[in-house]
């Protein structure tokens, strides 16, 4: 694995997990030196919040089921200024993180995201695809912000984050990450990231029904009032 020059702050990665003992090795080698793994334990029955441990990890655990409320659980945790969230499927490298905290040490964007662009045919479903375009008109639609994907590849200010008030703990929590961030008048980046086949079963997207319960969730935030911008939000 090439050498990463990481910024010199401390940064907290959020792994929200869900039996991925197969994955964790891959992904956490590849956490960036001298940042922190918080690996957010969602009801592993696979022993991934031991192994994650063993591999250095801080473990977090949150028994309420739900992508949403894993990566709040691991906000919550967080204790650096800046976090960054990554799926723990070893579908996304952590690496390519390094370049989003920079963006935001340099005070050019306030929240960075990940434009996924699969690596090899199948990486991503064409269900989860298709759902995913209609989201990203949709969230142009509301919010002016012409981004083409809603990966979970993000980095953002702690302090701004918590201040959004983020309330979904499902599969509309990354989309409300965006349209609050957009409500408060954050500058949002996006960037290609590569996109390899995930290990093990997709808990959301590896079926048409969960993809389309996944756009049922972000459709119900979509329909949210814009807010005001809350204090201690980004600018």
């Amino acid at each position: 694995m090439k050498a990463v020059t990481t910024p010199p702050i401390p940064v907290d990665v959020i792994l929200p997990c869900l039996d991925e003992a197969e994955a964790l090795p891959w992904v956490l080698e590849r956490i960036p030196p001298g940042w922190r793994a918080l690996v957010v334990d969602n009801g592993s029955t696979d022993g991934s919040a031991d192994l994650a441990r063993s591999l250095g990890a801080t473990v977090v655990r949150e028994p309420v089921r739900g992508f949403g409320a894993a990566c709040h659980a691991g906000l919550l945790a967080s204790t650096a200024d800046i976090v960054c969230f990554c799926d723990c499927d070893a579908s996304l490298d952590p690496t390519r993180l390094v370049p989003f905290v920079s963006e935001l040490l340099a005070g050019e964007s306030d929240l960075v995201l990940g434009r996924r662009r699969p690596t090899r045919r199948g990486a991503w479903p064409l269900h989860a695809r298709a759902g995913n375009l209609a989201l990203s008109r949709l969230l142009r639609r509301r919010t002016g912000l012409r981004l083409h994907d809603l990966g979970p590849l993000r980095a953002a200010r702690r302090t701004d984050l918590l201040a959004l008030g983020l309330t979904d703990r499902r599969s509309g929590y990354p989309l409300q990450m965006v349209v609050r961030a957009a409500d408060a008048g954050w500058r949002v980046a996006e960037h290609d990231v590569p996109y390899r086949p995930r290990s093990g079963a997709s808990k959301v997207t590896g079926t048409w029904r969960g993809t389309w319960q996944a756009v049922r969730d972000m459709s119900r935030v979509l329909a949210e009032t814009a807010a005001p911008a809350r204090e201690g939000a980004a600018r």
